[in-house]
């Protein structure tokens, strides 16, 4: 499947054979998802270097040309159902220059946020230091599992702040002892009802709409929103450490800044 180009030398791997262990190891087929997962643009048929990163910007993709790599690997690609399908303007710009460099551009949406131990949830909820017990939500999205002894919200907010870079926007609820938490990375405001049936105390995810702020005071469970692209940093790391790991690839994670 994969090989070194020399002894002790880089390892190269046919870009076929990266695609299909992602998706075996993200079980890309058992979702319904609102773009394209896997191979979106096709580049050079050996891949050495991989770049991470959350989306496909336009200034990611240059990052990626300057450090050299042969692929990108995101969150947020570039085609989703109902765009306008001509390329122009900003879509012009991205896909011509990682057709100019033969670069691979690989996606995987719905897929990274699920997976149970490289995912965007279980990343996220590690580095809260939250273990999910059970799913919630379509396609089981959604994480939920007990808290830590005696946390609060003022606590939970602190550590997020620190962890992530960046003050969350708190709807407190009212004021109940947080036995369960809920999360689900990205824009997933509209899973909140479906955390509270599940039973949570708090919820976190990265946007929150008018209707939420609304629902969290009414019903007392506390919503937390700690940025769609701020959440979603750590699945596709997790991606590019595993295929160092597993593949021997050389893996550079590129954070394009973000306040959303």
């Amino acid at each position: 499947m994969w090989t070194s180009i020399a002894e002790k030398g880089p390892v190269v791997i046919e870009r076929e054979a990266l695609v299909s262990h992602l998706q075996a190891l993200l079980e890309v087929d058992r979702f319904k998802d609102y773009g394209p997962n896997g191979l979106q643009v096709e580049g050079r048929a050996q891949v050495r270097k991989v770049v991470t990163g959350v989306t496909a910007s336009l200034a990611l993709i240059d990052a990626a040309i300057a450090q050299g790599a042969d692929a990108i690997v995101v969150h947020h690609g570039l085609f989703w159902r109902g765009q306008d399908g001509r390329v122009t303007g900003w879509m012009r710009q991205r896909l011509g220059r990682l057709i100019e460099h033969n670069i691979n551009l690989l996606a995987y949406h719905l897929p990274l946020d699920a997976h149970g131990s490289l995912g965007n949830n279980a990343q996220w909820g590690q580095r809260l230091g939250l273990v999910a017990d059970g799913r919630f939500g379509e396609q089981d999205l959604g994480f939920i599992g007990p808290t830590p002894a005696g946390l609060t919200l003022d606590g939970l907010t602190a550590h997020i702040a620190q962890t992530m870079g960046r003050e969350p926007v708190v709807v407190p609820g009212d004021g109940r002892v947080l036995r369960r938490a809920a999360w689900c990375s990205g824009g997933a405001q509209g899973h909140f009802e479906q955390a509270i049936a599940a039973g949570a105390d708090l919820f976190l995810t990265g946007e929150i709409s008018e209707p939420q702020a609304h629902h969290a005071r009414e019903t007392g469970v506390a919503f937390l929103a700690c940025g769609h692209h701020a959440s979603e940093r750590y699945g596709v790391q997790a991606i590019g450490d595993h295929l160092a790991a597993r593949m021997g690839l050389v893996h550079t994670f590129i954070d394009v800044p973000n306040p959303a």
